[in-house]
Protein backbone atom coordinates (compact mmCIF):
# COMPACT_ATOMS: atom_id res chain seq x y z
CA UNK A 1 0.00 0.00 0.00
CA UNK A 2 1.29 3.48 -0.85
CA UNK A 3 1.17 6.32 1.70
CA UNK A 4 1.04 9.95 0.61
CA UNK A 5 3.44 12.22 2.46
CA UNK A 6 1.32 15.23 3.41
CA UNK A 7 3.70 16.96 5.80
CA UNK A 8 7.39 17.13 4.93
CA UNK A 9 10.09 16.74 7.55
CA UNK A 10 11.79 14.19 9.75
CA UNK A 11 8.96 13.98 12.28
CA UNK A 12 6.44 13.01 9.62
CA UNK A 13 8.82 10.45 8.17
CA UNK A 14 9.32 8.80 11.54
CA UNK A 15 5.57 8.52 11.93
CA UNK A 16 5.31 6.86 8.55
CA UNK A 17 7.98 4.33 9.41
CA UNK A 18 6.08 3.41 12.56
CA UNK A 19 2.92 2.52 10.64
CA UNK A 20 2.57 -1.29 10.49
CA UNK A 21 1.91 -3.07 7.25
CA UNK A 22 -1.75 -3.37 6.40
CA UNK A 23 -3.52 -6.69 6.14
CA UNK A 24 -3.29 -6.48 2.37
CA UNK A 25 0.51 -6.57 2.59
CA UNK A 26 0.52 -10.00 4.25
CA UNK A 27 0.37 -12.94 1.85
CA UNK A 28 0.63 -16.75 2.14
CA UNK A 29 4.01 -18.36 1.86
CA UNK A 30 4.52 -20.51 -1.22
CA UNK A 31 3.53 -24.20 -0.86
CA UNK A 32 6.85 -25.26 -2.41
CA UNK A 33 10.32 -23.89 -3.08
CA UNK A 34 10.01 -24.47 -6.82
CA UNK A 35 12.50 -27.30 -7.09
CA UNK A 36 12.95 -28.41 -10.70
CA UNK A 37 12.15 -32.07 -9.98
CA UNK A 38 9.97 -31.75 -6.86
CA UNK A 39 8.20 -28.36 -7.00
CA UNK A 40 5.97 -29.18 -4.01
CA UNK A 41 8.91 -29.91 -1.69
CA UNK A 42 9.68 -27.30 0.92
CA UNK A 43 7.80 -24.06 1.51
CA UNK A 44 8.24 -20.33 1.13
CA UNK A 45 8.08 -17.45 3.58
CA UNK A 46 10.33 -18.63 6.40
CA UNK A 47 13.67 -20.26 7.24
CA UNK A 48 14.00 -22.79 10.06
CA UNK A 49 17.08 -22.55 12.29
CA UNK A 50 16.34 -25.33 14.78
CA UNK A 51 14.07 -28.34 15.32
CA UNK A 52 13.32 -29.67 18.79
CA UNK A 53 11.50 -33.00 18.49
CA UNK A 54 10.12 -34.70 21.58
CA UNK A 55 8.77 -38.10 20.60
CA UNK A 56 7.37 -41.32 22.04
CA UNK A 57 7.23 -44.49 19.94
CA UNK A 58 5.59 -47.84 20.69
CA UNK A 59 7.01 -50.54 18.37
CA UNK A 60 4.14 -52.98 19.02
CA UNK A 61 1.50 -50.63 17.64
CA UNK A 62 3.63 -48.32 15.46
CA UNK A 63 2.15 -45.35 17.32
CA UNK A 64 4.31 -42.24 17.19
CA UNK A 65 3.37 -39.31 19.43
CA UNK A 66 5.24 -36.07 19.09
CA UNK A 67 5.65 -32.43 19.91
CA UNK A 68 7.80 -30.53 17.43
CA UNK A 69 9.10 -27.05 18.15
CA UNK A 70 10.45 -25.15 15.15
CA UNK A 71 12.46 -21.96 15.56
CA UNK A 72 12.29 -19.93 12.36
CA UNK A 73 12.62 -16.46 10.85
CA UNK A 74 10.02 -15.05 8.49
CA UNK A 75 11.30 -13.96 5.07
CA UNK A 76 8.15 -12.08 4.05
CA UNK A 77 5.02 -10.62 5.61
CA UNK A 78 3.05 -13.83 6.19
CA UNK A 79 -0.69 -14.28 6.44
CA UNK A 80 -0.15 -18.06 6.61
CA UNK A 81 2.51 -20.63 5.78
CA UNK A 82 2.85 -24.31 5.01
CA UNK A 83 4.65 -27.18 6.67
CA UNK A 84 5.31 -30.52 4.98
CA UNK A 85 3.72 -33.25 7.10
CA UNK A 86 1.57 -36.36 6.88
CA UNK A 87 0.52 -37.38 10.41
CA UNK A 88 -2.59 -36.14 12.22
CA UNK A 89 -2.13 -32.84 14.06
CA UNK A 90 -4.07 -31.96 17.22
CA UNK A 91 -2.76 -28.47 17.98
CA UNK A 92 -0.45 -25.77 16.62
CA UNK A 93 0.79 -22.73 18.50
CA UNK A 94 2.78 -19.82 17.06
CA UNK A 95 4.66 -17.71 19.58
CA UNK A 96 2.55 -19.38 22.26
CA UNK A 97 -0.82 -18.57 20.68
CA UNK A 98 -3.12 -21.12 19.09
CA UNK A 99 -3.16 -21.14 15.30
CA UNK A 100 -5.70 -22.63 12.93
CA UNK A 101 -4.64 -25.24 10.40
CA UNK A 102 -5.85 -27.32 7.49
CA UNK A 103 -4.41 -29.91 5.11
CA UNK A 104 -4.11 -29.83 1.34
CA UNK A 105 -2.29 -31.60 -1.45
CA UNK A 106 -0.17 -34.66 -0.78
CA UNK A 107 1.56 -33.44 2.36
CA UNK A 108 0.76 -29.77 2.93
CA UNK A 109 -0.16 -28.53 6.39
CA UNK A 110 -1.49 -24.96 6.05
CA UNK A 111 -0.98 -22.91 9.21
CA UNK A 112 -2.74 -19.61 9.86
CA UNK A 113 -1.45 -17.62 12.85
CA UNK A 114 -3.80 -15.70 15.14
CA UNK A 115 -2.23 -12.48 13.86
CA UNK A 116 -0.15 -12.05 10.67
CA UNK A 117 3.62 -12.40 10.97
CA UNK A 118 5.90 -9.56 9.94
CA UNK A 119 8.96 -10.13 7.80
CA UNK A 120 12.25 -10.62 9.59
CA UNK A 121 10.75 -11.76 12.88
CA UNK A 122 11.86 -14.82 14.85
CA UNK A 123 8.97 -17.18 15.55
CA UNK A 124 8.38 -20.42 17.41
CA UNK A 125 5.99 -23.00 15.99
CA UNK A 126 4.83 -25.85 18.24
CA UNK A 127 3.02 -28.78 16.61
CA UNK A 128 1.41 -31.63 18.57
CA UNK A 129 0.65 -34.77 16.62
CA UNK A 130 0.22 -38.55 16.66
CA UNK A 131 -0.24 -41.38 14.20
CA UNK A 132 1.15 -44.54 12.65
CA UNK A 133 3.85 -43.48 10.16
CA UNK A 134 3.85 -46.72 8.17
CA UNK A 135 0.18 -46.16 7.32
CA UNK A 136 0.82 -42.74 5.76
CA UNK A 137 1.13 -43.25 2.01
CA UNK A 138 2.34 -40.53 -0.35
CA UNK A 139 2.53 -41.48 -4.01
CA UNK A 140 1.78 -45.02 -2.89
CA UNK A 141 4.58 -45.59 -0.42
CA UNK A 142 5.82 -44.81 3.07
CA UNK A 143 9.41 -43.90 3.96
CA UNK A 144 8.82 -45.36 7.42
CA UNK A 145 9.74 -49.05 7.60
CA UNK A 146 8.58 -51.28 10.43
CA UNK A 147 11.02 -53.88 11.73
CA UNK A 148 10.45 -56.90 14.00
CA UNK A 149 11.49 -54.80 16.99
CA UNK A 150 10.82 -51.20 15.96
CA UNK A 151 10.80 -48.81 13.06
CA UNK A 152 13.21 -46.89 10.82
CA UNK A 153 12.97 -43.81 8.62
CA UNK A 154 15.68 -43.09 6.04
CA UNK A 155 14.76 -42.12 2.51
CA UNK A 156 15.61 -39.72 -0.32
CA UNK A 157 14.45 -37.16 -1.43
CA UNK A 158 11.65 -37.15 1.20
CA UNK A 159 11.63 -38.67 4.69
CA UNK A 160 10.65 -36.03 7.24
CA UNK A 161 7.00 -35.92 6.16
CA UNK A 162 6.39 -39.24 7.90
CA UNK A 163 7.62 -38.27 11.36
CA UNK A 164 7.99 -34.53 11.91
CA UNK A 165 6.62 -31.29 10.39
CA UNK A 166 9.25 -29.36 8.47
CA UNK A 167 10.34 -27.17 5.61
CA UNK A 168 11.29 -30.25 3.64
CA UNK A 169 13.96 -29.17 1.15
CA UNK A 170 17.78 -29.28 1.39
CA UNK A 171 18.03 -25.51 1.01
CA UNK A 172 16.60 -24.98 4.50
CA UNK A 173 19.05 -26.61 6.87
CA UNK A 174 18.78 -26.46 10.66
CA UNK A 175 20.22 -27.89 13.87
CA UNK A 176 18.37 -30.62 15.78
CA UNK A 177 17.53 -31.87 19.25
CA UNK A 178 15.76 -35.22 18.94
CA UNK A 179 14.41 -36.80 22.13
CA UNK A 180 12.76 -40.21 21.80
CA UNK A 181 11.10 -42.35 24.48
CA UNK A 182 10.89 -46.09 23.73
CA UNK A 183 10.09 -49.16 25.86
CA UNK A 184 12.92 -50.33 28.11
CA UNK A 185 15.38 -52.74 26.43
CA UNK A 186 14.71 -50.93 23.15
CA UNK A 187 17.04 -48.27 21.77
CA UNK A 188 16.51 -45.12 19.74
CA UNK A 189 19.21 -43.93 17.34
CA UNK A 190 19.36 -40.60 15.59
CA UNK A 191 21.85 -38.04 14.29
CA UNK A 192 24.79 -36.52 16.16
CA UNK A 193 25.80 -37.35 19.70
CA UNK A 194 23.81 -38.88 22.56
CA UNK A 195 23.51 -35.95 24.96
CA UNK A 196 21.74 -37.92 27.71
CA UNK A 197 19.69 -41.02 28.49
CA UNK A 198 17.21 -41.75 31.30
CA UNK A 199 14.64 -44.38 32.27
CA UNK A 200 11.30 -44.08 34.06
CA UNK A 201 8.22 -46.28 34.43
CA UNK A 202 9.19 -48.76 31.74
CA UNK A 203 10.35 -46.22 29.18
CA UNK A 204 13.84 -45.08 28.24
CA UNK A 205 14.38 -41.66 26.71
CA UNK A 206 17.32 -40.97 24.37
CA UNK A 207 18.31 -37.37 23.70
CA UNK A 208 20.30 -36.85 20.50
CA UNK A 209 21.86 -33.58 19.36
CA UNK A 210 23.05 -32.61 15.90
CA UNK A 211 24.57 -29.15 16.24
CA UNK A 212 25.53 -28.31 12.66
CA UNK A 213 23.16 -27.38 9.79
CA UNK A 214 21.36 -30.48 8.51
CA UNK A 215 18.88 -31.06 5.70
CA UNK A 216 15.54 -32.62 6.59
CA UNK A 217 15.99 -35.72 4.40
CA UNK A 218 19.30 -36.40 6.16
CA UNK A 219 17.58 -36.59 9.55
CA UNK A 220 16.99 -40.18 10.64
CA UNK A 221 15.43 -42.24 13.40
CA UNK A 222 15.81 -45.93 14.18
CA UNK A 223 14.07 -47.75 17.01
CA UNK A 224 14.97 -51.35 17.82
CA UNK A 225 17.51 -53.56 19.55
CA UNK A 226 21.08 -52.95 18.47
CA UNK A 227 24.64 -53.92 19.26
CA UNK A 228 26.29 -50.52 19.62
CA UNK A 229 30.01 -49.83 19.52
CA UNK A 230 31.77 -46.55 20.20
CA UNK A 231 35.17 -45.27 19.19
CA UNK A 232 37.05 -42.05 18.46
CA UNK A 233 39.00 -40.93 15.44
CA UNK A 234 42.58 -39.70 15.75
CA UNK A 235 41.14 -36.18 16.08
CA UNK A 236 38.83 -37.19 18.93
CA UNK A 237 35.62 -37.36 16.88
CA UNK A 238 33.00 -39.68 18.48
CA UNK A 239 32.21 -42.75 16.36
CA UNK A 240 28.91 -44.53 17.02
CA UNK A 241 28.04 -47.66 15.04
CA UNK A 242 24.99 -49.88 15.51
CA UNK A 243 23.93 -53.22 14.04
CA UNK A 244 20.55 -54.83 14.66
CA UNK A 245 20.69 -57.87 16.92
CA UNK A 246 18.55 -59.91 14.53
CA UNK A 247 20.43 -59.55 11.22
CA UNK A 248 21.07 -63.29 11.07
CA UNK A 249 23.60 -64.29 8.41
CA UNK A 250 24.18 -60.65 7.49
CA UNK A 251 25.53 -59.74 10.93
CA UNK A 252 29.20 -60.53 10.37
CA UNK A 253 29.40 -58.81 7.00
CA UNK A 254 27.58 -55.74 8.25
CA UNK A 255 29.78 -55.36 11.33
CA UNK A 256 32.99 -55.98 9.41
CA UNK A 257 32.00 -53.25 6.95
CA UNK A 258 30.81 -50.42 9.17
CA UNK A 259 33.53 -51.01 11.77
CA UNK A 260 35.90 -49.58 9.14
CA UNK A 261 34.18 -46.20 9.65
CA UNK A 262 36.94 -44.71 11.80
CA UNK A 263 39.67 -45.65 9.34
CA UNK A 264 37.71 -44.44 6.31
CA UNK A 265 36.78 -41.14 7.95
CA UNK A 266 40.41 -40.41 8.78
CA UNK A 267 41.41 -41.17 5.18
CA UNK A 268 38.61 -39.02 3.74
CA UNK A 269 39.83 -36.11 5.84
CA UNK A 270 43.10 -36.32 3.92
CA UNK A 271 41.13 -36.05 0.66
CA UNK A 272 38.33 -33.58 1.45
CA UNK A 273 39.59 -31.75 4.53
CA UNK A 274 38.42 -31.72 8.18
CA UNK A 275 35.28 -33.68 8.99
CA UNK A 276 32.48 -31.09 9.32
CA UNK A 277 30.17 -32.51 12.03
CA UNK A 278 30.10 -33.51 15.71
CA UNK A 279 29.99 -37.31 15.28
CA UNK A 280 30.27 -40.06 12.71
CA UNK A 281 29.19 -43.69 12.42
CA UNK A 282 26.61 -45.87 10.74
CA UNK A 283 23.76 -48.25 11.46
CA UNK A 284 22.31 -51.41 9.96
CA UNK A 285 18.72 -52.12 11.07
CA UNK A 286 16.79 -55.25 10.18
CA UNK A 287 15.21 -53.63 7.14
CA UNK A 288 14.99 -55.75 3.96
CA UNK A 289 16.22 -52.82 1.91
CA UNK A 290 18.92 -52.88 -0.72
CA UNK A 291 19.83 -49.22 -0.45
CA UNK A 292 22.06 -47.05 1.73
CA UNK A 293 21.64 -43.36 2.56
CA UNK A 294 24.04 -40.68 3.79
CA UNK A 295 21.93 -39.64 6.81
CA UNK A 296 24.07 -36.98 8.46
CA UNK A 297 26.68 -38.25 10.94
CA UNK A 298 25.11 -41.72 10.90
CA UNK A 299 24.58 -43.31 7.45
CA UNK A 300 21.84 -45.90 7.06
CA UNK A 301 22.63 -49.27 5.43
CA UNK A 302 19.82 -51.68 4.51
CA UNK A 303 20.83 -55.23 5.36
CA UNK A 304 20.60 -56.39 1.73
CA UNK A 305 23.58 -54.10 1.02
CA UNK A 306 25.56 -56.96 2.55
CA UNK A 307 23.93 -59.81 0.63
CA UNK A 308 27.26 -60.57 -1.08
CA UNK A 309 29.35 -60.23 2.06
CA UNK A 310 31.37 -57.31 3.37
CA UNK A 311 30.93 -54.06 1.46
CA UNK A 312 33.51 -51.49 2.48
CA UNK A 313 33.08 -49.60 -0.80
CA UNK A 314 29.53 -48.54 0.08
CA UNK A 315 30.74 -47.30 3.46
CA UNK A 316 33.32 -45.16 1.65
CA UNK A 317 30.53 -43.81 -0.58
CA UNK A 318 28.17 -42.85 2.25
CA UNK A 319 30.90 -41.34 4.40
CA UNK A 320 32.14 -39.27 1.44
CA UNK A 321 28.64 -37.82 1.31
CA UNK A 322 29.21 -36.29 4.74
CA UNK A 323 31.27 -33.75 2.81
CA UNK A 324 29.66 -33.89 -0.66
CA UNK A 325 25.91 -33.79 -0.08
CA UNK A 326 25.69 -33.14 3.65
CA UNK A 327 28.19 -30.35 4.36
CA UNK A 328 27.83 -28.79 0.91
CA UNK A 329 24.32 -29.71 -0.22
CA UNK A 330 22.60 -29.31 -3.54
CA UNK A 331 20.51 -26.22 -4.31
CA UNK A 332 18.05 -28.11 -6.49
CA UNK A 333 17.56 -31.84 -6.94
CA UNK A 334 18.70 -31.50 -10.55
CA UNK A 335 22.16 -30.80 -9.06
CA UNK A 336 22.42 -34.42 -7.87
CA UNK A 337 25.91 -34.74 -9.42
CA UNK A 338 27.15 -32.47 -6.61
CA UNK A 339 26.31 -35.41 -4.33
CA UNK A 340 26.68 -38.63 -6.26
CA UNK A 341 29.48 -37.93 -8.73
CA UNK A 342 31.87 -37.08 -5.90
CA UNK A 343 30.81 -39.91 -3.60
CA UNK A 344 31.29 -42.36 -6.47
CA UNK A 345 34.69 -40.89 -7.26
CA UNK A 346 35.70 -41.36 -3.61
CA UNK A 347 35.26 -45.10 -4.20
CA UNK A 348 37.67 -44.83 -7.13
CA UNK A 349 40.19 -43.05 -4.91
CA UNK A 350 39.77 -45.71 -2.21
CA UNK A 351 40.40 -48.39 -4.83
CA UNK A 352 43.55 -46.52 -5.82
CA UNK A 353 44.67 -46.38 -2.19
CA UNK A 354 43.96 -50.08 -1.65
CA UNK A 355 45.85 -51.14 -4.79
CA UNK A 356 42.73 -52.59 -6.42
CA UNK A 357 42.73 -50.36 -9.49
CA UNK A 358 43.64 -46.72 -9.93
CA UNK A 359 41.08 -44.03 -10.64
CA UNK A 360 42.57 -43.81 -14.13
CA UNK A 361 42.12 -47.54 -14.71
CA UNK A 362 38.53 -47.31 -13.51
CA UNK A 363 37.92 -44.35 -15.83
CA UNK A 364 39.37 -46.25 -18.78
CA UNK A 365 37.19 -49.24 -17.89
CA UNK A 366 33.97 -47.24 -17.66
CA UNK A 367 34.66 -45.41 -20.93
CA UNK A 368 35.49 -48.65 -22.78
CA UNK A 369 32.46 -50.58 -21.50
CA UNK A 370 29.86 -48.29 -23.06
CA UNK A 371 29.78 -47.96 -26.88
CA UNK A 372 28.56 -44.73 -28.43
CA UNK A 373 25.02 -46.05 -28.92
CA UNK A 374 24.68 -47.21 -25.30
CA UNK A 375 21.78 -45.41 -23.52
CA UNK A 376 24.29 -44.83 -20.74
CA UNK A 377 25.52 -41.75 -22.62
CA UNK A 378 22.06 -40.24 -23.04
CA UNK A 379 21.81 -39.60 -19.28
CA UNK A 380 23.24 -36.18 -18.45
CA UNK A 381 24.73 -36.22 -14.94
CA UNK A 382 24.58 -32.43 -14.75
CA UNK A 383 20.76 -32.57 -15.04
CA UNK A 384 19.64 -36.19 -15.48
CA UNK A 385 15.89 -35.67 -15.01
CA UNK A 386 13.88 -36.91 -12.04
CA UNK A 387 13.38 -40.31 -13.70
CA UNK A 388 17.16 -40.79 -14.01
CA UNK A 389 18.23 -39.12 -10.81
CA UNK A 390 19.84 -42.29 -9.48
CA UNK A 391 20.76 -43.87 -12.80
CA UNK A 392 24.13 -45.62 -12.93
CA UNK A 393 25.38 -43.00 -15.35
CA UNK A 394 25.03 -40.29 -12.70
CA UNK A 395 27.59 -42.25 -10.66
CA UNK A 396 29.89 -43.66 -13.33
CA UNK A 397 29.83 -40.86 -15.88
CA UNK A 398 29.80 -38.45 -12.93
CA UNK A 399 33.00 -39.98 -11.53
CA UNK A 400 34.47 -40.19 -15.03
CA UNK A 401 34.04 -36.42 -15.30
CA UNK A 402 36.08 -35.91 -12.15
CA UNK A 403 38.93 -38.09 -13.37
CA UNK A 404 38.90 -36.13 -16.63
CA UNK A 405 39.02 -32.89 -14.60
CA UNK A 406 41.91 -34.26 -12.55
CA UNK A 407 43.88 -34.96 -15.71
CA UNK A 408 43.02 -31.58 -17.19
CA UNK A 409 44.05 -29.38 -14.26
CA UNK A 410 46.64 -31.63 -12.57
CA UNK A 411 46.65 -33.33 -9.18
CA UNK A 412 47.67 -30.27 -7.15
CA UNK A 413 44.89 -28.06 -8.48
CA UNK A 414 42.34 -30.91 -8.50
CA UNK A 415 42.76 -31.98 -4.88
CA UNK A 416 42.97 -28.34 -3.87
CA UNK A 417 39.57 -27.80 -5.46
CA UNK A 418 38.09 -30.79 -3.59
CA UNK A 419 39.18 -29.36 -0.22
CA UNK A 420 38.57 -25.66 -0.80
CA UNK A 421 35.05 -26.35 -2.15
CA UNK A 422 34.22 -27.74 1.29
CA UNK A 423 35.69 -24.91 3.33
CA UNK A 424 34.40 -22.05 1.15
CA UNK A 425 30.86 -23.48 0.95
CA UNK A 426 30.73 -24.97 4.45
CA UNK A 427 27.21 -25.82 5.67
CA UNK A 428 25.75 -24.24 2.53
CA UNK A 429 24.15 -25.20 -0.77
CA UNK A 430 25.56 -25.15 -4.27
CA UNK A 431 24.71 -26.06 -7.85
CA UNK A 432 26.59 -27.74 -10.67
CA UNK A 433 26.99 -24.30 -12.26
CA UNK A 434 28.55 -23.05 -9.02
CA UNK A 435 31.10 -25.86 -9.10
CA UNK A 436 32.01 -25.16 -12.72
CA UNK A 437 32.73 -21.51 -11.89
CA UNK A 438 34.61 -22.52 -8.75
CA UNK A 439 36.83 -24.99 -10.64
CA UNK A 440 37.58 -22.34 -13.27
CA UNK A 441 38.54 -19.82 -10.61
CA UNK A 442 40.78 -22.20 -8.67
CA UNK A 443 42.46 -23.78 -11.70
CA UNK A 444 42.79 -20.64 -13.80
CA UNK A 445 41.40 -22.55 -16.79
CA UNK A 446 38.27 -22.11 -18.90
CA UNK A 447 36.24 -25.22 -18.17
CA UNK A 448 32.66 -24.48 -19.28
CA UNK A 449 33.07 -26.36 -22.57
CA UNK A 450 34.80 -29.26 -20.80
CA UNK A 451 31.97 -29.70 -18.30
CA UNK A 452 29.36 -29.34 -21.03
CA UNK A 453 30.95 -32.28 -22.88
CA UNK A 454 31.17 -34.55 -19.86
CA UNK A 455 28.05 -33.61 -17.89
CA UNK A 456 25.45 -32.17 -20.23
CA UNK A 457 25.79 -33.67 -23.71
CA UNK A 458 23.57 -36.74 -24.30
CA UNK A 459 26.36 -38.48 -26.22
CA UNK A 460 29.68 -40.21 -25.63
CA UNK A 461 32.66 -37.85 -25.67
CA UNK A 462 34.61 -38.49 -28.86
CA UNK A 463 37.73 -40.61 -28.77
CA UNK A 464 39.76 -37.45 -29.34
CA UNK A 465 38.10 -35.60 -26.47
CA UNK A 466 38.41 -38.62 -24.21
CA UNK A 467 42.06 -39.20 -25.08
CA UNK A 468 42.81 -35.54 -24.43
CA UNK A 469 41.00 -35.54 -21.10
CA UNK A 470 41.51 -39.12 -19.91
CA UNK A 471 44.45 -40.44 -21.85
CA UNK A 472 42.40 -43.56 -22.53
CA UNK A 473 44.26 -46.47 -24.01
CA UNK A 474 43.38 -47.93 -27.36
CA UNK A 475 44.32 -51.48 -26.33
CA UNK A 476 41.74 -53.66 -24.54
CA UNK A 477 41.25 -52.45 -20.99
CA UNK A 478 41.42 -54.90 -18.09
CA UNK A 479 38.70 -54.85 -15.47
CA UNK A 480 40.03 -53.35 -12.20
CA UNK A 481 39.79 -55.66 -9.20
CA UNK A 482 37.53 -53.23 -7.34
CA UNK A 483 35.05 -52.73 -10.14
CA UNK A 484 32.41 -55.34 -9.34
CA UNK A 485 31.90 -54.10 -5.79
CA UNK A 486 31.87 -50.47 -6.89
CA UNK A 487 29.29 -51.23 -9.57
CA UNK A 488 27.18 -53.19 -7.08
CA UNK A 489 26.86 -50.15 -4.83
CA UNK A 490 24.97 -48.29 -7.58
CA UNK A 491 22.01 -50.54 -6.88
CA UNK A 492 22.02 -49.35 -3.27
CA UNK A 493 20.87 -45.90 -4.32
CA UNK A 494 17.70 -46.77 -6.21
CA UNK A 495 15.43 -45.10 -3.65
Amino acid sequence: MRHRLLVPGAAALSLLLAVPASAADFTPGAPGVGDTYYPESGNGGYDVSHYDLRLKYQPKTDLLEGTATLLATTTQDLSRFNLDFGLKVSEIRINGKKASFATSGKHELEVTPATPLEKGKQISVVVRYAGKPSEVKIDGYSAWARTPDGGVVAQEPDAAVWWFPSNDHPTDKATYDISVAVPDATQALSNGVLASQSSKLGWTRYNWRSDKPQATYLTTLAVGKFDITTDKTANGLPVINAVSKDLGSHEGSAKASIERTTEITEWLESVFGPYPFNAVGGYVPNVPAGYALETQTRPFYGKKVFDRGTNVSVVVHELAHQWYGDNVSLKDWKDIWINEGFAAYSQWLWSEKEGEGTAQELADWVYSQHPADDPFWTVKPGNPGAENQFDGAVYDRGALTLQALRNKVGDKAFFGILKSWQTENKYGNASVADFVKFAEKKSGKELAGFFDTWLFQPSKPTAGAAKKALGTRQAPVAEPKSWKQIAATHDTHGH
